[in-house]
């Protein structure tokens, strides 16, 4: 099966394109599997803005690691090992790796003398199991010393920005399966039809990947530009209405930082002014004066590849200055970023 797709697509005669996908999950799958080494000339894949470390602004970073001096901070691997200015937060003093924010709760219930901060980012996949650790951690006894520093952001606002800009080189998008799970299907096929612009939803595996991208390069070629559900075994029309709820008694719209876009409006979310004690932004009183003192690195092109502007191997960085080892940018962190998995399964030297 996975021969005769690579076969069908091979096939595409029509003129040059440039497909997109969104989600940081389909970054890995589409370089672990070594896609992009059998697409025909004619097709080419680039990342886009889905990789949560990668978006992250750096001011969230800096305000982070100026916590970290003042209470125990918990948080996703990844984030550990973005830079800042003064270091970053793997070499804080407390930190701690969780891998849910429900670990949040016993963390702070047994160390009642210190005050835990947890770093939530992330896009409409993880925010739900956000949002139930904030109402975990409002009805839980005894426990007043925990609180979230919010970046969670919303893939449709990003994607309006992308596909408004006057500079735009895409004809075709591979919108994430994972997000499209919890807001449903809908959502992007209106963003589709919007803009005019093809897309597929698809899965993860080697032929979930293949067979969307057959999709998709039959809708372009017919132009009806529409976004076609490939991963129904999960993903519905209307999403998953009950994370919507969960979500939607926590959190609300705010506008938001992003690596290589800046400011996007509504594309934040931020606790709702009854979770107020619980917003460590507001409680620890963490404000940067100056956000333009917080750039990415001097030489990093992690927004342009969040963009799709460019390729991982076209910033002078790559695999010199920058490795997995020793990363400058985020997209080098990330195990979700573009460039980390360019380096990782697409040959240094290649």
């Amino acid at each position: 099966m996975i021969r005769d797709l690579v076969e069908a697509i091979k096939k595409y005669s029509g003129k040059p394109i440039k497909l997109m996908e969104v989600c940081g999950t389909h970054t890995m799958s589409i370089a672990r599997i070594g896609l992009k080494n059998v697409l025909p000339e004619n097709i080419k894949i680039v990342s886009g803005p889905g990789c949560p470390v990668c978006v992250t602004h750096q001011d969230y970073i800096e305000k982070a690691l100026l916590l970290s001096k003042r209470a125990k901070i918990c948080t996703f691997g990844d984030l550990m090992r973005v830079p800042g200015k003064i270091g970053a937060l793997a070499e804080a003093e407390d930190v701690e790796m969780v891998y849910s924010p429900i670990d949040c709760i016993e963390i702070a219930r047994a160390n009642p003398h210190k005050e835990v901060v947890f770093l939530s980012i992330g896009f409409e996949t993880t925010t739900p199991s956000v949002a139930l650790a904030v109402l975990e951690a409002r009805k839980g006894t005894g426990i007043h010393n925990l609180s979230f520093l919010t970046a969670n952001k919303t893939m449709p606002n990003v994607l309006e920005t992308l596909l408004t800009a006057q500079d735009l080189e895409i004809d075709g998008l591979i919108y994430p399966g994972h997000v499209a799970t919890i807001v449903g299907a809908k959502v992007f096929d209106d963003i589709s039809k919007a803009h005019k612009m093809p897309g597929v939803i698809a899965g993860f595996e080697p032929i979930e990947v293949l067979s969307g991208i057959c999709e998709l390069l039959g809708i372009i070629e017919a132009k009806t530009f529409e976004a076609k559900n490939c991963y129904k075994k999960l993903v519905t029309n209307e999403g998953n209405l009950q994370a919507q709820s969960i979500v939607e008694s926590v959190f609300e719209s705010i506008d938001a930082y992003w690596r290589g876009f800046g400011m996007i409006a509504g594309s934040g979310l931020g606790l709702k002014q009854n979770f107020s004690d619980l917003d460590a932004e507001k409680k620890f009183a963490v404000e940067l004066k100056d956000m333009k003192a917080f750039a990415q690195p001097k030489g990093c092109r992690c927004g342009e590849v969040l963009k799709g502007k460019i390729a991982p191997r076209e910033c002078g960085l790559y695999g010199k200055t920058c490795t997995p080892q020793s990363p400058i940018g985020a997209c080098m962190v990330s195990s979700e970023g573009a460039c980390a998995a360019e380096f990782r399964y697409g040959g240094l030297f290649v």
